[in-house]
């Protein structure tokens, strides 16, 4: 028997989902790239496709799910023992790089998710 995954949201302290906010918005707004993203998620959860051009490693022990459509659209995540995918944010460019700001970002909930999890 394989096992899958289990792909989970980064909460807030006070329990706002990131991504969940930003998948909610890229549903909103361009539906397409909204199930682009959300079937290469499913593709993580079921090992099916753990490499480029899906998702590669960006340092720091994070790596990405990469959607090239008009723009680019990213879902940064983390693993953590247990067969567990932590996305912690979501972003949208031109660029083929992340911006500093967003891999800060990305680290910071990383972090603060590990920190709160005694990981």
């Amino acid at each position: 028997m394989t096992m899958n995954f289990n792909v989970e949201f980064y909460e807030t302290v006070a329990g706002g989902s990131p991504v969940r906010d930003f998948l909610d918005e890229l549903k909103k707004n361009d539906s397409d790239d909204f199930a682009a993203v959300l079937a290469g998620l499913d593709k993580l959860r079921n090992r099916q496709y753990h490499r480029p051009p899906l998702s590669k490693s960006v340092g720091n022990k994070l790596f990405e799910l990469r959607h090239v459509g008009k723009l680019n659209t990213r879902v940064l995540y983390f693993f953590v023992r247990g067969w567990r995918i932590v996305a912690v944010h979501g972003i949208r460019n031109k660029a083929w790089d992340i911006p500093v700001r967003d891999r800060r970002t990305a680290v910071a909930r990383m972090e603060d998710w590990l920190a709160r999890a005694g990981q």
